[in-house]
């Protein structure tokens, strides 16, 4: 079952997917990890047919990478699809202990390095899980990052739509190709819509890049954005450590994942809409209570502690996801964790959620991952130490769809995912909103959390006193 392609074609990586190929360390693989649950089970055959269906269409599903002293390329690989869909068998456990025999079996995995002569990707599928199957899949992130790889999942799924046959164009060589594919490109006038998290003030600036006839010299909108771009990158520069607890530390060599069952969306929108708060600022302050609360249960003292979390922003048009790659920033929050109150906690993110907004800190981050591209890896490495000295988790929050979806037949009954953490970061909590619901997870380094579950068991406490609170409040006539 091997799909052909021609031999010796190859493309070169852009500088933001080399960093991220590149990042690959002992205690963090730089692997995107996933995991469906469906019902009724599915077959393997159907599931090898889908992916060489489906799948390969997508160019990088079909190539492999090699690394040159100049960067990396992507090269046209013959693909065997059973080397890359594998079966997997669960140790045989007691009634109810399907669920933590998944977790460890992904803990495993997500330690497990991908084959480097192989396009780097592989999904494992357990065919007997609690009545169905569960579909495990590792992707690297030099691949693509979350939001394409959200448009990649909508293809796969029954009723999908195919992946766009548009050519993708190599990247130019050279100091100006590298400023236009990594900086100039992605910010067309669809991607700035996109920017949301960014701010207006940052968007509206970035027109001025894109308008070659505006003429930009002596321009006070040009003054502005060069003061405030000195002053972002000046704050991520200068920003402090954030508090020192046992979530921040040197990790070890083993992972465990966790998740909770959902909360209803339309409870968690609910609540915002009471407390006049977003959905967003609902679910951050549950993930600060949640840690706040796992801390005070170790016997730590938590008043005051605050850890910052790295948030993925979207820098591409959604209509451009089908292309693959890397196009996002990183935004610094700080969590509250210490705040015990869950109404001062919510209010309290709520406007350092807004004081981020007009920042061009993603974009910063965006070019500095592009520049780390450039550099040779322990340059590289030195550079991102930025990000991990300062840095207890990273965090994301993906919208999926509101409806179920079906997969072969059968219908996806959750899914869940985890993004890698980079450097000595030994924490990612992820927050998926699916079918109606929302679902948290967790992935942890054991020497620095060994029970992710302890964490996860306090998300939905930390809800429930904030709908507690709402019921208690006035209700309108």
């Amino acid at each position: 079952m091997k799909q052909r392609q021609r031999a010796g074609r190859s493309e070169r990586m852009s500088r933001v997917d080399t960093a991220w190929l590149r990042m690959d360390s002992a205690a963090n693989l730089m692997m995107i990890i996933g995991v469906w649950t469906l019902r009724p089970a599915i077959r393997y055959a159907d599931l090898c047919a889908r992916m060489q269906e489906r799948l390969l269409p997508y160019a990088r599903f079909r190539q492999r990478v090699e690394e040159d002293a100049t960067g990396a390329r992507w090269v046209d690989h013959d693909v065997d699809i059973t080397e890359h869909v594998v079966r997997e068998r669960l140790p045989k456990v007691r009634a109810g202990g399907a669920q933590a025999a998944l977790q460890r079996r992904i803990g495993e995995l997500a330690m497990q390095p991908l084959d480097r002569s192989r396009p780097l990707w592989q999904m494992h599928l357990v065919e007997d899980y609690e009545g169905g199957s569960a579909l495990v899949v590792r992707i690297h992130h030099c691949i693509a990052d979350g939001i394409a790889l959200i448009a990649v999942t909508m293809s796969l799924v029954d009723g999908g739509a195919a992946p766009s046959r548009r050519v993708r164009q190599e990247a130019p060589e050279g100091a100006q190709g590298w400023f236009a594919e990594t900086l100039v490109k992605p910010f067309t006038e669809v991607a700035l819509k996109a920017l949301d998290s960014a701010g207006e003030g940052a968007a509206r600036s970035l027109h001025l890049l894109l308008d070659p006839k505006q003429g930009m010299a002596g321009s006070l909108e040009v003054a502005r954005l060069a003061y405030q771009v000195l002053g972002d990158a000046a704050a991520m520069a200068l920003m402090p450590d954030d508090s020192p607890t046992r979530l921040k530390g040197r990790p070890g060599n083993a992972k465990r994942v966790a998740w909770c069952p959902p909360l209803p969306l339309d409870e968690v929108r609910a609540v915002g809409k009471a407390l006049q708060c977003s959905i967003n600022d609902v679910l951050l302050s549950c993930v600060a209570g949640a840690i706040g609360q796992y801390l005070r249960a170790q016997g730590d003292a938590a008043e005051g502690v605050e850890i910052r979390a790295m948030i993925p922003v979207n820098l591409r048009p959604l209509e451009q996801a089908h292309k693959l790659g890397n196009r996002f920033g990183l935004v610094p929050l700080v969590l509250p964790v210490g705040i015990a109150n869950p109404v001062e906690r919510l209010y309290e993110v709520r406007r350092r959620m807004q004081a981020l907004k007009g920042s061009t800190q993603p974009l910063l981050a965006f070019a500095l991952l592009a520049v780390a591209g450039l550099l040779v890896k322990p340059a590289q490495d030195a550079l991102l130490q930025l990000f991990g000295r300062k840095t207890t988790a990273v965090m994301t929050n993906v919208p999926g769809p509101r409806e179920k979806l079906r997969f072969l037949g059968s219908t996806l009954e959750q899914t869940m995912f985890w993004v890698p953490a980079s450097g000595d970061i030994g924490l990612g909590v992820s927050i998926l909103s699916y079918g109606g619901g929302v679902q948290f997870g967790v992935i942890t380094d054991t020497a620095l959390c060994p029970q992710p579950q302890d964490i996860i068991d306090q998300f939905a406490p930390e809800f429930d006193r904030l709908a507690w609170l709402t019921l208690m409040l006035p209700w309108g006539e």
